[in-house]
């Protein structure tokens, strides 16, 4: 169902960021780092940060909100089967499109990886939570 999709890309969007920051907080990197890459999609030729995370969010929420789309209609349910639909997407994100943006493919990989797990993991448990629920279970 499109709410159920809605509500999970929306868990997700607001979720999936927490290993990079905290791995970039514990590393002593940038916690903005990944959302300014997010934001050079947009402004690519921008080095100020307020207008890199501006442009971030509609990055973020369109491609959160396209995957959970995605994901719902192809029956991934629960978090591991979120997690290993993150994975696959993750290759196309990073492997495929990433590698056209320069910020993007100069942030560290490991937690990106984990970004895109955690947010299949989100989706998938949002989606599987939300049809029990209307299945009364």
């Amino acid at each position: 169902m499109r709410r159920d999709a809605f509500a999970a890309g929306a868990w997700a969007a607001l979720l999936s960021g927490v290993p990079s920051t905290l791995h970039a907080l514990a590393t002593g990197r940038d916690p903005l780092e990944a959302t300014k890459a997010a934001g050079s999609i947009l402004l690519p030729s921008t080095a100020r940060t307020l207008p890199l995370v501006l442009a971030a969010a509609p990055v973020h929420l369109a491609v959160s909100f396209g995957w959970a789309f995605v994901l719902e209609r192809a029956g991934v349910r629960g978090a591991p089967k979120g997690a290993a639909a993150g994975l696959a997407i993750c290759s196309l994100d990073l492997g495929v499109v990433g590698r056209r943006f320069p910020r993007i493919r100069e942030l560290p990989l490991a937690p990106q990886i984990a970004d895109h797990l955690a947010y299949g993991a989100v989706v998938g448990l949002v989606l599987e939570r939300r049809r029990r629920r209307r299945a009364g279970i």
